[in-house]
């Protein structure tokens, strides 16, 4: 019992008023602030009348990733789309509020990398979607988010403990505090509620715990993703997962989300 207590207040420290470390700087968009894109496959002479369309989302959650997605929900109808993450994680918080967000407009969540293709001579922008792409951390928790879930065997779904940003680089040699541990328990808590909400498996919480931060991501197995019920569907944009057109114009993408550091 003590083992599952010091397990859980190694993962949650991380939770509630602060948020995982960020991942180092890289080349790619999931090093940023999350950004959601309206995209749509093409070439149009390509896919003809099947085009499909989904709902790019790309970089860490942060504190104000929800309200920002709640803003673009707005503007565009997205009940029903497809949600593509590639996502290194992020704020629990943020992520429990914008899995919430997720859920109410019954969307399909799945993984993957939304590549630009060069403007058509319409100055059309289409977009083609791979499946090798990562969800990791709290990114496999949004994943739970979709009425309909779905993970390709290329994608990488990888999970591990969270921890206070500001004590993340001296995790072992660093004390921690009573109301610490009071987050340990109320953050918790509310992860697992929110996964069995969702339809998921405490066996995803249980192997997050397991797997403290100076250790690499643990890669979950196609087995284990599906018994976690990280994937519900054995295909995306099928009629388990309604296709929708985007109500923008697709010649000048619409995108949301600031170029803004994490709390601390």
């Amino acid at each position: 019992m003590l083992r599952l207590f010091v397990a859980g207040m190694i993962f949650a420290c991380g939770v509630g008023q602060v948020l995982a470390e960020p991942p180092a700087p890289a080349d790619d968009n999931a090093s940023q602030p999350m950004r959601f894109q309206l995209r749509q496959e093409g070439p149009a002479h390509a896919c003809g009348s099947a085009c499909r369309a989904w709902v790019s989302a790309v970089g860490y959650v942060t504190s104000d990733t929800p309200r920002e997605f709640e803003a673009f929900a707005r503007d565009h109808d997205l009940r029903g789309m497809v949600l593509v993450l590639d996502s290194d994680g992020g704020s629990v918080l943020g992520t429990l509020s914008l899995g919430r967000a997720i859920r109410r407009l019954d969307m399909v969540t799945t993984v993957g990398r939304t590549n630009a293709l060069p403007p058509d001579a319409n100055g059309t922008r289409y977009a083609a979607l791979s499946p090798n792409s990562h969800c990791e951390s709290m990114c496999a928790f949004l994943l739970l988010a979709g009425s309909r879930r779905y993970v390709p065997v290329q994608a990488q779904v990888m999970v591990h403990q969270i921890w206070l940003g500001k004590k993340r680089k001296r995790a072992l040699e660093s004390s921690y505090t009573a109301d610490e541990l009071n987050v340990v328990q109320r953050d918790i808590g509310r992860l697992a509620q929110y996964t069995a909400e969702m339809g998921g498996s405490n066996e995803l919480l249980e192997a997050a715990l397991q797997v403290p931060p100076w250790e690499p991501l643990r890669l979950l197995s196609a087995a284990e993703i599906e018994r976690m019920r990280l994937s519900t569907v054995e295909s995306l944009f099928t009629a388990d997962a309604p296709r929708r057109a985007p109500t923008a114009a697709l010649g000048s993408v619409a995108t949301v989300g600031r170029p803004t550091s994490p709390q601390r």
